[in-house]
C-alpha cells in the first residue's frame, strides 16, 4: 500500500478546530500569524518573511502532490481563518506508522486548546480511522516547550538523534524522539479529552 492510499486528504472537525487540507489560499490568513520569530526558532523553516512562508507552503503542497505528506491548515471555528498549520509526515505503511510534525499556531491561538484539540483529531484519525501502530513526533531537542508539549499530550520520550539535520543557520540539530503506540491510545485520549474539558 503506497502513503498516497494508506492516508488520502481528509477534513477533521472539532469544537474549536477545523483540520482542512492546506491549499494556496490558506497562505493570506497564514501570512497574518506566522511571522513570530519564536514560532521558527527551532526549526528548519529558513526565512520569516512572505516568500519563505509561501515557499514553506508551495513545498507543503508539493509533498502532498506526490502523496509523501498530508499538510493541514488549522482552521479556527469562530472566526473560520486558518491559524496554523499540520501535517502527517514520515508516513510508511507498511508498518503502520506516521509522523505528526511541522504543528504551529500564531502565538495569540496558543494556550487556548486550539493545539491540543488539533492533535486529538489528528491522532484519533491515525489510530481509529487508519489503524496506525505507532504515530511519532521530533522536536530540535533544546526546544523544551515543544518537549514539554509533547510530553503533556501523553507521548513518550524515545531518545535523541543526534546531528539529525542542520539547521539554516548552519548549526547541527540534535532531535528529541517521542511516540504514542495503539496500545497506549486509549489512555492518552482520555486524558486529551478530559483536559480539553477543562
Amino acid at each position: 500500500m503506497a502513503a498516497q492510499t494508506w492516508v488520502e486528504p481528509v477534513v477533521l472537525d472539532g469544537d474549536r478546530v477545523r483540520m482542512e487540507p492546506l491549499r494556496a489560499d490558506h497562505l493570506a490568513d497564514l501570512s497574518l500569524v506566522a511571522f513570530d520569530p519564536p514560532l521558527w526558532q527551532w526549526t528548519i523553516m529558513g526565512p520569516q518573511d512572505e516568500a519563505g512562508l509561501r515557499r514553506w507552503v508551495e513545498t507543503a503542497l508539493a509533498n502532498a502532490e506526490a502523496g509523501v505528506e498530508r499538510p493541514f491548515a488549522t482552521i479556527d471555528r469562530t472566526s473560520g481563518r486558518a491559524i496554523g498549520s499540520s501535517r502527517y509526515m514520515t508516513i510508511v505503511p507498511e508498518h503502520k506508522r506516521l509522523e505528526i510534525g511541522w504543528t504551529w499556531v500564531g502565538t495569540a491561538f496558543q494556550r487556548t486548546g486550539a493545539n491540543r484539540e488539533a492533535k486529538l483529531l489528528q491522532l484519533t484519525h491515525a489510530f481509529e480511522v487508519l489503524g496506525a501502530n505507532r504515530v511519532e513526533f521530533k522536536t530540535h531537542s533544546r526546544n523544551e516547550r515543544s518537549r514539554n508539549a509533547i510530553i503533556g499530550i501523553g507521548a513518550t520520550f524515545e531518545g535523541v538523534f543526534r546531528s539529525h539535520s542542520i539547521m539554516p543557520d548552519g548549526s547541527i540539530r540534535d532531535s528529541a524522539f517521542f511516540s504514542i503506540t495503539s496500545y497506549e491510545w486509549p489512555a492518552v485520549k482520555a486524558r486529551l479529552v478530559a483536559g480539553l474539558a477543562r
